[in-house]
C-alpha cells in the first residue's frame, strides 16, 4: 500500500497558492484493508474513505472507462492493480494530474509542472469528452486561475467544441451546472465563465439568456463598451472586487440585465422597459437550474428595480419608501444592502469607468436604516395601546413616519 497527495493541493502548492481539502490517492489496497484499518467509507460511486484521525480523504487509486451518456455514465475499476499513472490519467488537467509522496517528491507524468509554468489549462487526455461536467469545471478553473495568466488550451478548446457539437453538454444535470456557476461566482474573476462557455460555444446551451447578450447594442454615451454583453462581463468583475466571494452578488450582476436582449430591433440601441422584460427570462433561468430562493429574490430586485435606484436622487420620498418596501427590505435589510452593491457594480461595470465614485448606493442604505429606525411603539396614537389600534392604522401611520423620515 502506498500512499501519495494529489490533485488541487498539489497544484497550489507548486503555484504558492493556499490550498483547501488534502486528498489522498491509495495504491495497492482493498476496501477491507481500509476498513480495517479505521477508515471510514463514504464513497457511493467510488471508493472513498475518511482517515480515522485527520478526517482527510483517501480514495482508492482507480480507472474508469465510458458506458452511458453524461458525467455519471462511468464504470469504476478500483482494483489493487490500478497504478498511480492510470489514476492521473483519468483527470481532468495536467494541472490536477500531479501527485506528491510522502518525501515531497512529485509525481508528474502528464507535464502538470510545465502548463503551470506556461499557463495553459489543458487536458490530460482524449478521455477528458466522456464528461460534461469537464467543460464547466473548466470554465470555473479559469475564473479562478485567470488572474494568475492561465489561458485554455487552443486543443482543449477544440475538444470542448466538439463535446458541445456532439451533444455531451445537453446531458448536464441543473443541479451540478449551479454548482458550477455558483463556486464561479465566487472566484476573482468570474466573468472568466461565461467568457470560456462562450468561446467553445457551450454558453448558449448552459446559460442561452445570457449569451442572446452578446452582440445587443447599447447606447456608447451611457455604455462606452457598447456591446451587452461586454457589459455584463464588466459588471461580473466588478462584482468580484466590490464583494468578493459573495455568489449571491455575482448572480445579481450577471443576470441584471437579460431584459436586454428582448429590447425590439428598432428601439435599439434604447432599451425602454428593460428591467421588466428580463423578470421572464430571469424567472426561466432560475427554473431551469434550480436557483436558490435567496438568490432568486436578490436577482428580480436588482433587475426590476436597478435603474430607479440609479436615479434614486429624482424619486419622492414616498417612491423610495415604496421601492424598499416593495424589496420586502423591512423584513430582509441586506437584501437592500447587497442591491446597492450589485448597482454600484453595474455603474462601475463600463468600459472607462471601473473607478467611478456611487453615491447612490451610500443613500440607497441611508434611506433603509432611516426607516428601520421607525418602529411602531414610538408612534403618537393619542395615548392608546397598539393592541387597541388596527392593524391597517398601524401600517399606514408607519408608511407616513418613514415618509417623513426619508424626507428629513
Amino acid at each position: 500500500m502506498k500512499v501519495y497527495r494529489v490533485g488541487g493541493c498539489v497544484r497550489d502548492r507548486l503555484l504558492g497558492c493556499s490550498s483547501g481539502d488534502i486528498d489522498h490517492v491509495v495504491v495497492g489496497a482493498t476496501q477491507d484493508e481500509m476498513a480495517s484499518l479505521g477508515f471510514k467509507a463514504i464513497g457511493r460511486d467510488f471508493p472513498v474513505f475518511l482517515h480515522p484521525d485527520s478526517g482527510e480523504e483517501y480514495a482508492l487509486a482507480r480507472s474508469e472507462r465510458k458506458a452511458g451518456r453524461g458525467y455519471r455514465g462511468f464504470v469504476v475499476d478500483a482494483d489493487p492493480s490500478v497504478t498511480l499513472e492510470q489514476d492521473l490519467a483519468r483527470r481532468d488537467f495536467t494541472i490536477n494530474a500531479m501527485a506528491e509522496d510522502g518525501d515531497g517528491n512529485v509525481i508528474d507524468p502528464y507535464g502538470g509542472q510545465q502548463d503551470i509554468e506556461q499557463r495553459w489549462l489543458r487536458h490530460v487526455s482524449d478521455a477528458f469528452a466522456e464528461d460534461p461536467v469537464r467543460i464547466l469545471r473548466a470554465a470555473r478553473f479559469l475564473a479562478r486561475f485567470a488572474p494568475l495568466g492561465f489561458r485554455l488550451h487552443p486543443d482543449t478548446a477544440e475538444l470542448m467544441r466538439g463535446m458541445v457539437a456532439d451533444g455531451e453538454v445537453d446531458h448536464l444535470v441543473p443541479e451540478r451546472v449551479w454548482k458550477e456557476l455558483s463556486r464561479a461566482l465566487t472566484e476573482a474573476a468570474p466573468q472568466a465563465f461565461v467568457q470560456c462557455l462562450r468561446e467553445v460555444g457551450a454558453l448558449v446551451r448552459i446559460l442561452p439568456e445570457v449569451d442572446a447578450l452578446y452582440g445587443v447594442p447599447q447606447r456608447a454615451e451611457f455604455h462606452p463598451e457598447v456591446d451587452t454583453g461586454i457589459h455584463i462581463e464588466l459588471v461580473m468583475a466588478q462584482a468580484a472586487r466590490l464583494a468578493p466571494g459573495n455568489a449571491m452578488i455575482g448572480f445579481g450582476a450577471l443576470t441584471h440585465d437579460l431584459g436586454k436582449a428582448l429590447t425590439p430591433e428598432a428601439e435599439l440601441p434604447r432599451h425602454v422597459l428593460h428591467e421588466q422584460r428580463g423578470l421572464k427570462p430571469l424567472d426561466a433561468l432560475c427554473q431551469r437550474l434550480k436557483v436558490p430562493t435567496d438568490y432568486r429574490k436578490l436577482a428580480r430586485a436588482v433587475c426590476r428595480e436597478h435603474l430607479n435606484i440609479h436615479r434614486i436622487d429624482e424619486l419622492k420620498p414616498s417612491t423610495l419608501h415604496d421601492l424598499i418596501a416593495r424589496c420586502d427590505g423591512l423584513r430582509n435589510p441586506q437584501l437592500i444592502r447587497d442591491m446597492a452593491v450589485v448597482c454600484e457594480a453595474d455603474k462601475r461595470g463600463r468600459k472607462g469607468l471601473a473607478d467611478s465614485d456611487y453615491p447612490q448606493g451610500t443613500r440607497l442604505v441611508a434611506a433603509l436604516d432611516a426607516m428601520l429606525a421607525i418602529n411602531a411603539r414610538d408612534l403618537d396614537f393619542g395615548g392608546r395601546p397598539l393592541s387597541e389600534i388596527g392593524g391597517e392604522a398601524i401600517g399606514a401611520a408607519l408608511r407616513r413616519a418613514r415618509i417623513a423620515a426619508l424626507r428629513r
